[in-house]
């Protein structure tokens, strides 16, 4: 009776001494003590505490994680001798036959690679049937038609093949298995009362692929150089069906743009200007005061196009519009340019002596600071929160008494005519060619 060890006894492990025990001697070692009950109690079988007992056995069997195989192989390979059969069982392959051709050199110890298709939740019922993919490597003819032989008596489906073949293959399938079974768990797909096949199918995916620990699903994802190109596809094929189910108009009719700005915004003046340069004559305007939010009704297909500042001559970066920028994908229509002028203005029943604050979007200070630095250097600077930070929205708030009414309000002359604000001063951007950049975008 040839005599194995088993270096990790994990769950897979112990699904791989569940398969051999009854027909080989058996050497367990695991990094850490097994926890009392956890050995098993059979007679051919020992737990072994130091690593040079390993290689009494003639054949090893490394069922560790895969981001572990290389400090293991090359911490052993003192112990590696002629005799010796190294066979792996990890998810991958091309990289188990990278760290077998670098440990050990110069050294007649064998090798195979092996995986098993297999794990403790899909071999609880037994073998018979199941897939193990095999390649000879560095390993005898002698040796491998003897594990070839004896895996296929043992019911299992033995497939033999290189490893960049198995890695290309078993991207597009345990990958895919593994990849769909944790998006699943991310959207907590669970069982209902009126289930189909096919999604009680997908909530055995997700069961068995979940049960495995996420160093397991990292490993096999990120130790397969074809599991990139997969998730990639996935990804692509995704926004493709996404978009495909919304409508290509929200309103037949008329095209909807949602912009970043309220009424009487530079926004506003920017989509006008887009739509008189364009002849547009059927159209509805959504005011979303936010970049964030233009973009998000444009990816949920309540919009049909969106409108936002990108850029200024003066001050540089729309950060607002660059964060949220960062979190959606869109395609670019149109780049667009208007010249901005920045006014002072207040409440008519307002003193001004009792205003200690200017409120406006943080791009419009930048816009302005030297300016404000001269002629009202004793001014609180203030930008509002959510909505209100679009300057336009802020006015509206003042008007309507939301927020405190003693404040100035810093931005288009426009925001006067539509609110009945008193304009005190003019022209406060710093510089007299203070050009704004819009990005106009679709899905």
């Amino acid at each position: 009776m040839k005599t194995i060890a088993i270096v990790g006894f994990g769950r897979f492990g112990k699904t791989l001494y569940r398969l051999m025990k009854d027909d080989f001697s058996v050497i367990i070692y695991n990094r850490s003590h097994l926890a009392p009950g956890e050995a098993p109690k059979h007679q051919q079988t020992i737990v072994v505490n130091n690593i040079k007992d390993i290689y009494r056995a003639d054949v090893i069997f490394y069922a560790v994680p895969i981001e572990s195989f290389e400090s293991v192989i090359k911490s052993h390979r003192r112990f590696f001798r002629a005799h010796h059969l190294l066979i792996d069982v990890l998810s991958v392959k091309e990289y188990p036959e990278r760290i077998f051709k670098k440990y050990p050199a110069g050294l007649k110890t064998q090798s195979l690679l092996t995986h098993p298709m297999f794990g403790p939740d899909s071999s609880k019922n037994g073998f018979t049937g199941l897939n193990m993919m095999i390649n000879q490597f560095r390993c005898s003819n002698n040796n491998f038609q003897f594990w070839l032989q004896y895996f296929r008596s043992k019911g299992i489906n033995v497939v033999e093949m290189t490893a960049k073949e198995h890695d290309r293959l078993a991207a597009r399938s345990q990958g895919v298995t593994h990849f769909i079974g944790r998006l699943l768990q991310g959207i907590k797909f669970q069982p209902t009362l009126i289930d189909t096949l096919g999604a009680k199918k997908l909530q055995e995916i997700v069961k068995q692929t979940c049960n495995d620990n996420w160093q397991l699903f990292n490993n096999l994802q990120t130790f397969n150089r074809y599991t990139k190109t997969m998730r990639l596809a996935i990804g692509r094929t995704y926004d493709r069906l996404y978009n495909q189910l919304l409508p290509k108009r929200v309103d037949q009719g008329r095209i909807v743009i949602g912009i970043q700005g309220g009424k009487g915004s530079f926004n506003e003046q920017a989509v006008f200007d887009y739509l008189q340069r364009h002849k547009i004559k059927q159209f509805k305007i959504k005011y979303l005061y936010t970049s964030n939010r233009v973009l998000q009704y444009l990816h949920a297909g309540k919009i049909d196009y969106g409108l936002f500042a990108i850029h200024n001559a003066v001050g540089g970066i729309v950060w607002e519009s660059a964060r949220s920028m960062a979190r959606y994908k869109f395609k670019i229509i149109e780049e667009s340019s208007i010249l901005i002028k920045h006014m002072l203005m207040k409440r008519k029943d307002v003193g001004i002596n009792q205003i200690k604050t200017i409120i406006a979007h943080p791009q419009v200070f930048l816009q302005c600071k030297k300016t404000l630095a001269v002629r009202y250097p004793n001014l609180k600077q203030i930008s509002g929160k959510g909505d209100l930070i679009d300057t336009a929205r802020s006015a509206r708030a003042v008007v309507r008494g939301e927020i405190n009414k003693n404040i100035f309000i810093l931005g288009p002359g426009q925001l006067a005519k539509l609110y009945n604000l008193e304009i005190i001063d003019r022209d406060l951007q710093d510089s007299i060619n203070n050009q704004t950049y819009f990005f106009l975008v679709s899905r």
